[in-house]
């Protein structure tokens, strides 16, 4: 093997996850939203009536209607995000394709900009420049910050959202669709699973487990504490 070989070639000592792939957030939000908006309103209902059926029905409404809602929320906002970044690509592109030269003194200039030398710099910029798909997405990263490669698909948001916040919103409903006709079954679970999932987003962020998890519990308890409060003020039911 050459020395520009496998010995000339630099390794990859680590690994990132994928930030950029369009799953994450509207799965991570789903859920939370689903569990969180689901065990607020089974709160909100309980509050109001003793009907274990009412509040089996609200459930479920609540969860069909959030799922549809956020998966098609999570579309258009995702598709228009995509179709912003593409028009903006475009402009890179035709830039790159009538004033070529410029583009490429304005990406010298941004390695210089970052500590490498001029000569060096106009040269690296040179050699990008030869190719035109590498220079749009040099560009594209550079000015823009995404490339095509990079783009969320819409269908892909849609799917995790509308799944996600079916998970999270089944959670509080699950005790009532066993046969358990109080609202603290509904909370017991609501709370474990708040706590579970907000200790489980930690993994892919800097938080600790405890205090996510803390965090999503003290959310959902308050949400879930002020509907039961109104809906108890409002129908006048009983737990």
């Amino acid at each position: 093997m050459s020395e520009g070989g496998a010995e000339g070639r630099a390794e990859i000592h680590h690994a990132h996850r994928d930030v950029n792939g369009g799953w994450l957030r509207p799965s991570v939000f789903g859920a939370m939203d689903g569990l969180v908006s689901n065990f607020a309103l089974i709160a909100g209902v309980a509050g109001g009536t003793s009907s274990t059926r009412v509040v089996v029905l609200a459930g479920m409404a609540g969860l069909a209607a959030g799922a549809f809602s956020m998966a098609g929320g999570e579309y258009v906002s995702v598709a228009s995000q995509r179709e912003l970044a593409i028009a903006e690509i475009d402009v890179e592109r035709r830039e790159l394709e009538r004033h070529p030269e410029a583009e490429q003194r304005e990406l010298a200039q941004l390695y210089e900009s970052r500590g490498v030398q001029p000569d060096v710099a106009a040269e690296v910029a040179r050699q990008i420049s030869l190719n035109p798909d590498k220079a749009l997405e040099v560009h594209s990263r550079a000015e823009l910050g995404v490339t095509m490669q990079d783009l969320p698909s819409p269908k892909i948001a849609a799917v995790s959202s509308f799944l996600s916040f079916s998970v999270g919103a089944v959670l509080p409903l699950l005790p009532y669709l066993l046969g358990v006709t109080s609202l603290v079954g509904s909370a017991i679970v609501s709370c474990l699973a708040l706590f579970g999932a907000g200790a489980l987003v930690s993994r892919v962020t800097a938080r600790s487990w405890w205090y996510s998890g803390l965090r999503q519990l003290l959310v959902g308890v308050v949400a879930a504490g002020l509907t039961f409060g109104l809906g108890h003020l409002l129908g006048g039911g009983a737990l």
